[in-house]
């Protein structure tokens, strides 16, 4: 090889090893970037005085906060909808909100409700929650993971969940002037659920699938109460 071809050799490798250095550096610098433009109370353990005004902020049904790092902040589009999830197992609501705070976890909920009927923030309501596998669907809906009391089988979940579900839906649909919720069983109505936007999961389960209509309807009915009363 003449010396000339071993220079443009060498200056070719040279040439792609600082383009690798160079991609490598944009990834390095876009994480930095996304880090620090990540609000400075996600991820840990809030104040009383930071809970207190978090909660302020989002239902009053809450009792516990811990705000995730996986989400947009904020989201992209007004509350229009509210989309139904389960947790495939009887966990505590606290327990998960540690676990979507991990950034590996990539995935979160504005709410959990345990079995025993507790509420836990875990995005708040002005910011997208990465729940839905549907970003079009996360940045118009409030999502909300349901402990389950049964494994398996109809993926049951407590009276007590099931009912503290009704009074947190009706709640966000007063908050954010949804004045009704409709459930079409398809992802055109403001009540979804998550196997609308993902045809590899089940979720929420066939119990609470089969309530939808029935929670659309109670949440109206409790709407139009609230309504003449107002």
């Amino acid at each position: 090889m003449q010396r000339s071809e071993k220079k443009q050799e060498f200056l070719s490798v040279w040439l792609l090893l600082a383009g690798f250095c160079a991609l490598a550096l944009g990834v390095l610098l876009l994480c930095l970037t996304s880090i620090a433009e990540l609000p400075d109370n996600v991820g840990r353990e809030l104040t009383a005085e930071e809970m207190t005004a978090v909660i302020a902020r989002n239902s009053p049904l809450t009792e516990y906060a811990y705000l995730s790092p996986n989400a947009n902040f904020p989201r992209e589009a007004p509350i229009r909808k509210i989309t139904i999830h389960h947790m495939a197992e009887d966990l505590d609501p606290v327990r998960l909100a540690h676990a979507f705070g991990n950034v590996d976890r990539k995935a979160s909920a504005n709410y959990g409700i345990g079995t025993d009927g507790k509420v836990v923030l875990y995005v708040e309501e002005c910011n997208r929650a990465w729940t839905s596998s549907s970003p079009e669907n996360d940045h118009q809906a409030v999502t909300i993971e349901v402990a389950n009391d049964e494994v398996g089988g109809d993926w049951h979940v407590s009276d007590t969940a099931y009912n503290k579900l009704l009074e947190l839906c009706t709640d966000i649909c007063r908050r954010n002037g949804i004045e009704r919720l409709s459930y079409t069983g398809d992802a055109v109505g403001n009540l979804t659920i998550h196997k609308m936007f993902n045809e590899n999961t089940q979720c929420p389960g066939p119990y609470l699938e089969s309530r939808m209509e029935d929670i659309a309807a109670a949440v109206n009915e409790r709407l139009a109460e609230y309504e003449q009363i107002g």
